[in-house]
């Protein structure tokens, strides 16, 4: 962190008279690029942004419990003060952190939701899927069974036990695909084996290009995160829209300050780490008729191309430059 913000602000001066920028955008999981940001807009003339993915220093204190008083947290602070008062305009990923950034010295006109997006050319053109991974689908399906699926990282925020604890009760009435890699991917495929659930595959991660070929051939879609208070300022994971525009019904086991999946009509929402719960909805979504379920898949794709397409998020964004 500190070589790259050192080289910047070193090279501040040069980037703002040869590239003469109309906007300067600090866009980083932690705030310190505001520093080096705001020396190039002001050499520059430019209009200053600050876009949030993650609230930082919150996410390391809530998530990591790092105490406010840790050094580095409080390095954070300062600079995430810093960006809130200085910027022209803060743009937020997630939808509720409104009233959080105006605690932290924002003037709530500056304020603006531009959310993540999909690029619609990536669903035009799939990419087959590796041979072993599309025979591991075939023999699954070749059982009969609707087939729920998780594509994603394996780590301990997606709460992966859950759904392994939900598949451990339905077996013999549903399939559970997994793909992906992760720090918890060799734990959970030891529990796997070890209390001999049956109804599981776990596959090895795909090229992203496949993604769309492997969500085609299966029939739910899960998505998980841990019971954390940090999801009050919203969620917008970009597996979710992956799940969309796949028009997968969705089982989302999660707690936000913001629902997609409601808001959209396109599945379930359950608690977190409720594997009744999660088990319950999969089952609710296997009754319905293929027709039922793709008119839930349908809903999921035209909330995404309504409110997430690059296009339309650009032309927010750009709204909300101009309006400065």
């Amino acid at each position: 962190m500190l070589a790259f913000l050192y080289a910047i602000w070193r090279d501040a001066r040069y980037i703002a008279q040869a590239m003469k920028p109309d906007v300067v955008i600090a866009s980083s999981t932690y705030p310190m690029d505001i520093w080096p940001a705001r020396r190039i807009a002001r050499l520059a003339g430019a209009k200053l942004v600050y876009e949030v993915h993650d609230l930082w220093p919150l996410t390391p204190i809530e998530l990591g419990g790092i105490p406010k008083w840790h050094p580095f947290i409080l390095w954070v602070q300062w600079a995430e003060n810093y960006a809130y008062r200085r910027a022209d305009i803060v743009v937020s990923m997630l939808p509720n952190t409104l009233e959080y950034m105006v605690s932290k010295g924002l003037n709530s006109s500056k304020w603006h939701y531009v959310p993540n997006g999909v690029d619609e050319s990536e669903w035009r053109n799939f990419d087959p899927l590796p041979d072993k991974v599309a025979a591991e689908l075939n023999r699954v399906r070749g059982s009969g069974l609707p087939i729920v699926g998780y594509a994603g990282s394996h780590g301990l925020a997606n709460a992966l036990d859950t759904l392994l604890d939900a598949a451990k009760s339905m077996q013999s009435k549903a399939e559970v695909v997994m793909v992906g890699t992760g720090p918890e991917r060799e734990r959970l495929m030891q529990r796997v084996r070890d209390e001999n659930i049956r109804n599981i595959t776990m596959l090895t991660a795909i090229p992203k290009s496949a993604i769309p070929t492997f969500l085609d051939k299966i029939d739910i879609a899960f998505i998980g995160l841990q019971q954390q208070r940090l999801f009050r300022f919203g969620i917008a994971p970009n597996k979710l829209m992956d799940y969309m525009m796949a028009k997968k019904p969705i089982v989302m086991a999660i707690e936000a300050g913001n629902d997609p999946v409601t808001e959209a009509g396109c599945g379930r929402t359950v608690p977190p780490e409720d594997p009744a719960a999660i088990r319950h909805a999969v089952l609710d979504l296997a009754r319905l008729s293929p027709k039922q379920r793709a008119s839930l898949g349908e809903r999921g794709r035209a909330f995404v191309l309504e409110n997430h397409l690059y296009p339309v998020l650009a032309k927010r964004f750009i709204e909300a430059i101009s309006g400065a």
